[in-house]
């Protein structure tokens, strides 16, 4: 069978790969075209886009590039009808993904959708529109089956998390000779996971960095984004005690103490590391005055979120500053509160309802084409 699959994210780039890999077990002949990244290009298939050029920040970016998003839409849309594939397969990336699965489902192209659209954030007048336009939804968060079957009243398959996966399956690293690669030296590692993109990327380094010298027995570590150049980076680099690494996020996580993260998947990536880490976002003013008005949720992070209580510190806009990131890293450093994470950490892990999302839905997706 030919499949589509569309990836607009470094996360979806991830989730889509595992899922490229399952299909191909379940279909060995699977043809696969995609929108994503390098990690699915690896796992075969035909690259059609690379997120990098599908990615835009906040309301206002959005405005700024809509001739280009719109361009994209376009383009997408034209490579589906001539693939002609037998099932077109969403991963996130909602904006862009609703609008192709509301022309899909008109010219009677089968809509799966892995990984819910947000929408029980904001936006959930969306659900009309997913009732409309997908066929079959596989969610990833424990929570998200009742939002959609008791409130909503629209089936859906729960899968458990893919990040289960990808951590569980990586390969270990010998720390010695992680550190050696990147001249880290033997004091304990803070990470810094500051999002992926540029605008994000200088807001949240700006804050994580004025902590730096209050810390001198630590090292802090930058995780690189694969979506950027190194030289981007060069301008935070001018402290000894900060180092730089790319793409390796993973690696990173395995090695380090603890963790500033800007709210998203990072967040729950990090948490199944069992790495305590303190959840920083600021946000743009214009942006964040928006969103705090149109989202209703008690936290930002996926950690907190799915434990539905505050399990790790979240520091949001005004909060998100160098005296408040101090006291909350201190605070996971030193203190009793450390522990109490880390036993939080382990509750966490096994709401997500354990290992084998990939291979569930790769199972699902190509029996229901086959009956069908």
């Amino acid at each position: 069978m030919k499949y589509y699959i569309i990836a607009g994210e470094a996360s979806g780039d991830l989730h889509g790969a595992n899922l490229m890999k399952s299909i191909y077990k379940e279909d060995p002949q699977a043809e696969i075209r995609f929108w994503g990244g390098d990690l699915m290009q690896k796992a075969g298939g035909a690259l059609v886009k690379h997120y990098r050029e599908l990615a835009f920040m906040g309301f206002a970016e959005v405005v700024m590039n809509l001739r280009t998003i719109l361009g994209n839409i376009k383009v997408c849309k034209d490579d589906i009808s001539q693939f002609q594939p037998d099932v077109l397969i969403f991963i996130d990336y909602p904006g862009f993904n609703m609008r192709i699965a509301k022309w899909a489902k008109k010219i009677g192209i089968p809509t799966h959708y892995y990984i819910s659209p947000q929408i029980w954030a904001w936006k959930e007048n969306r659900i009309a529109a997913i009732k409309r336009d997908v066929d079959y939804m596989y969610v990833i968060l424990p929570f998200e089956k009742d939002f959609y079957e008791k409130k909503h009243h629209f089936p859906v398959e729960f899968v458990g998390h893919p990040l289960i996966d990808a951590i569980h399956d990586r390969q270990h690293i010998d720390e010695s000779n992680f550190r050696t690669e990147f001249n880290l030296d033997e004091k304990p590692i803070i990470a810094l996971l500051p999002g992926s993109r540029k605008q994000e990327i200088s807001k949240m380094l700006t804050e994580m960095l004025a902590v730096v010298k209050d810390f001198p027995e630590y090292q802090f570590v930058i995780a690189g984004a694969p979506s950027q150049e190194y030289s981007f980076y060069e301008q935070f680099l001018n402290n000894e005690n900060v180092h730089f690494i790319s793409n390796r996020t993973y690696d990173l996580l395995s090695v380090s103490t603890a963790a500033l993260v800007t709210s998203g998947t990072a967040t729950l990536e990090t948490a199944l590391f069992k790495v305590p880490e303190v959840v920083c976002y600021k946000g743009g003013w214009i942006s964040y005055q928006i969103a705090k008005r149109i989202i209703t949720l008690k936290y930002i992070s996926l950690v907190n979120l799915i434990m539905d209580r505050e399990v790790v510190t979240e520091l949001i806009q005004g909060d998100c500053n160098p005296k408040k990131i101090k006291e909350e890293l201190h605070e996971i450093l030193m203190t009793s509160k450390r522990e109490k994470v880390l036993e939080e950490y382990d509750i966490l892990e096994r709401k997500l309802g354990g290992e084998g999302a990939s291979a569930k839905t790769a199972k699902l997706i190509v029996n229901k084409m086959k009956n069908k």
